[in-house]
């Protein structure tokens, strides 16, 4: 749940002058509540602010309630005194709503009263466009950062705007709330995963408890024989259980996701970063290859988890999580010149929650590049439109993000224990594979369903970052 500020800006002069403004702007604001309101937003709606004095009960209500945004109404001229308190003391991210009541005036309606008053009235129930100017001004030059949506009401793309930027604001508040576990170390070698922790808290306000692993290792030695059965149906119900897959295997990922279930429990986790090896023990290798069933699990239930220590890819993936778009853990794996596709999948874990038909579960022979050999997933991504999302930090230590529009495409792919699909871009793959490179991610991303990037471009705004679309 996300509580959001509303309050309407006009003059208190005005009311006086021409009967039934007032209330006719007021209705205009109760229009604006409901496209604000829905099961996951609060709004907190403290009316016409026409005054200083009402300035100051605003700006005391919006700070006792905890409002994480605040949407502004212009509802006609007003004086930009009555604002910048209100949002100089409340410190959070404000949009400003410039919108009129109709899509054009009618002209020959409104010169057909006759009556200059009424007239004039007419016309200052149409003049939100007035005070934008003037609000721009000012909090720009009181360094106030804002976002502006201009239309009017009931129109698609002002309904559109203000629920994308209902998201990002859920996904700013649900990066900061996130306790982030990183347990293990980096896989040895790969310069572009290493993060700097200090700068991620810095930018998305998340939590990061350091894990040793072995929390997991005891957890997962004081597992019973029912829990044990109880995990394994729950494979079956979440995975199509290859029948390859021995009884002492199953058991084996049982016992080890008993222990993360434990592990995230303990520590509250809403997303984790993990690598280790356990080289010369033969308990620590037990648990290190029988992973990923259970953080596939973690994943589907919005616990995103990224493997080789990917601390900036698992923030994209809880990004991608928080939007209901999945966000599943990958990198690229192979270029098709000849049908302009390219392949991008992972050896686990997976978000079953973005799979096309059932997510398998098989035996696989070696982890590549990794100790011993275990259970995997071998999942493709569904069909349909797809963004891909990466965060990633720059020579002088900016976190930024990257991402691209695309599409899941129907196809072969990879049958080797792998998460893996086909992805068609609308630029040939020869300039997508450039351009994402040389924008700087590291070489794992995450995947979700559906085109995002203008609620991304809005989640970098409110976070003060830069955002780079390649497609």
């Amino acid at each position: 749940m996300i509580k959001v500020g509303l309050f309407g800006i006009g003059l208190d002069t005005y009311w006086g002058q021409f009967d039934g403004l007032l209330e006719r702007l007021n209705a205009y604001q109760s229009m604006v509540k409901k496209m604000l309101e829905t099961e996951t937003v609060q709004v907190i709606d403290t009316g016409m602010v026409d005054t200083p004095f009402k300035a100051k009960e605003t700006s005391i209500i919006f700070n006792t309630q905890n409002v994480d945004c605040i949407f502004l109404f212009i509802s006609t001229y007003a004086l930009s005194q009555n604002v910048l308190p209100v949002i100089q003391k409340a410190k959070v991210p404000v949009v400003v709503l410039n919108l009129q009541p109709v899509k054009a005036i009618d002209f020959k309606k409104f010169n057909s009263i006759g009556d200059r008053g009424k007239m004039t009235g007419e016309w200052l129930a149409h003049c939100q466009s007035c005070v934008a100017p003037e609000l721009a001004s000012v909090f720009n030059r009181a360094g106030i950062d804002f976002h502006l949506i201009s239309g009017y009401l009931q129109e698609d793309y002002v309904a559109q705007e203000i629920s994308e930027y209902l998201e990002a604001i859920k996904v700013v508040k649900g990066m900061e709330d996130n306790r982030v576990g990183v347990m293990g170390h980096y896989y040895n070698g790969m310069l572009d995963v290493y993060s700097d922790l200090t700068q991620q808290s810095s930018v998305f306000g998340n939590h990061f408890e350091i894990i040793e692993f072995g929390v997991l290792k005891n957890y997962s030695q004081d597992v019973s024989k029912k829990e044990i059965e109880i995990k394994i149906e729950e494979f079956r119900r979440f995975f199509k259980v290859n029948a390859d897959c021995e009884v002492s295997e199953l058991e084996r990922a049982a016992i080890t996701a008993i222990a993360l279930d434990k592990v995230v429990s303990k520590y509250k986790l809403g997303a984790l970063a993990y690598y280790y090896e356990g080289e010369g023990d033969l308990a620590y290798q037990d648990i290190v290859t029988s992973l990923i069933p259970g953080l596939t699990l973690l994943t589907g239930k919005q616990v995103p988890v990224a493997g080789e220590f990917e601390v900036k890819n698992v923030q994209a993936m809880k990004i991608l999580d928080i939007l209901g778009a999945g966000g599943s853990f990958s990198e690229f794996y192979a270029m098709d010149f000849e049908n302009e596709i390219i392949l991008l999948g992972h050896d686990g874990p997976a978000h079953f929650n973005i799979a096309e038909g059932e997510v398998g579960l098989v035996p696989v022979p070696v982890y590549h590049g990794k100790p011993g050999k275990g259970l995997s997933i071998q999942m493709k991504v569904k069909d349909g439109p797809v963004t891909l999302l990466s965060v990633a930090q720059n020579q002088q230590g900016e976190v930024f993000l990257i991402c691209a529009q695309g599409d899941s495409v129907p196809g072969e792919t990879f049958q080797i224990g792998n998460t893996n699909s086909r992805y068609k871009f609308p630029i040939p793959i020869r300039d997508f594979i450039n351009k994402w490179s040389m924008a700087g991610p590291s070489h794992h991303c995450a995947i979700g369903m559906g085109h995002k990037a203008s609620q991304l471009k809005k989640i970098a705004d409110i976070l003060k970052i830069k955002l780079i679309q390649i497609c």
